[in-house]
């Protein structure tokens, strides 16, 4: 039995709205990608509960990635097993992005804490660990900071309180040259470094956040559009329509 012009329409704007969630798929993995990568070359991502977010922006982008396959076929293929499939992924999906929200608005003051620990962490072993030595050094450059709160901070660590008492990590230094952080510590001259690495990762990623929120946002609301076009297939679909 042939449909209306109205459930042709609803056919293809599913197909097509299952095309940019492919793309939006694909554009949380990049971006959850590129945080984690950033967290990792911080060594902030050492502690398990600062690298859930980009984790759980992987995880829904490729959830999104696979479940636009459902959407795509069941559309094209008009199979109502597969669109419904597609509808009640979607409504899971798009609940999980609504709690993922909550939670890191709940919990966006601990995250300089969860950070200023991380980094204390790791400068125990500073001294000790090559990788983490050129790791530390790295975001100390990048983020121009030098300890986790504030430069006063490398005082409690090896070398600093011992061999190299009274001096600061070289990356702690405007211009990084050998030596340079020598007799620094006690009052650190204006070519050092003195805030702290936690408060300046934080400020990187407020800057970065608001780009992230309207992704998601503008994800969220296609995501609301599919799930209303899926279940008007869906009725399309059980009523008999050959939807062509």
């Amino acid at each position: 039995m042939a449909v209306s012009g109205g459930m042709k329409c609803v056919k293809y704007l599913v197909f097509i709205f299952n095309l940019l969630f492919w793309l939006a798929g694909l554009a949380l993995i990049i971006i959850g990608i590129v945080v984690q990568v950033q967290l990792n070359h911080s060594v902030i991502i050492k502690n398990a509960s600062s690298s859930g977010a980009p984790i759980v922006i992987i995880v829904v982008g490729a959830a999104i990635f696979i479940v636009a396959f459902f959407g795509c076929c069941g559309a094209w293929k008009e199979n109502y097993c597969m669109v419904t499939t597609f509808a009640v992924l979607l409504t899971l999906i798009f609940l999980v992005e609504v709690a993922a929200a909550i939670a890191g608005f709940v919990f966006k003051d601990k995250i300089n804490g969860l950070m200023d620990a991380a980094f204390r962490e790791s400068m125990k072993t500073y001294n000790t660990d090559g990788e983490m030595k050129k790791a530390i050094d790295s975001i100390q450059q990048e983020f121009q900071c030098c300890g986790a709160n504030s430069s006063a901070d490398w005082a409690g660590f090896p070398p600093f309180n011992t061999t190299q008492k009274g001096s600061l990590p070289d990356s702690c230094c405007r211009n990084d040259t050998a030596g340079c952080g020598k007799d620094q510590a006690g009052s650190p001259s204006k070519d050092m470094y003195t805030q702290g690495c936690a408060a300046g990762i934080q400020v990187w990623i407020n800057k970065n956040i608001q780009i992230v929120a309207g992704v998601a946002i503008g994800i969220a609301v296609f995501e609301l559009f599919g799930i209303i076009f899926a279940c008007c297939l869906m009725k399309g679909i059980r009523s008999g329509y050959e939807v062509m």
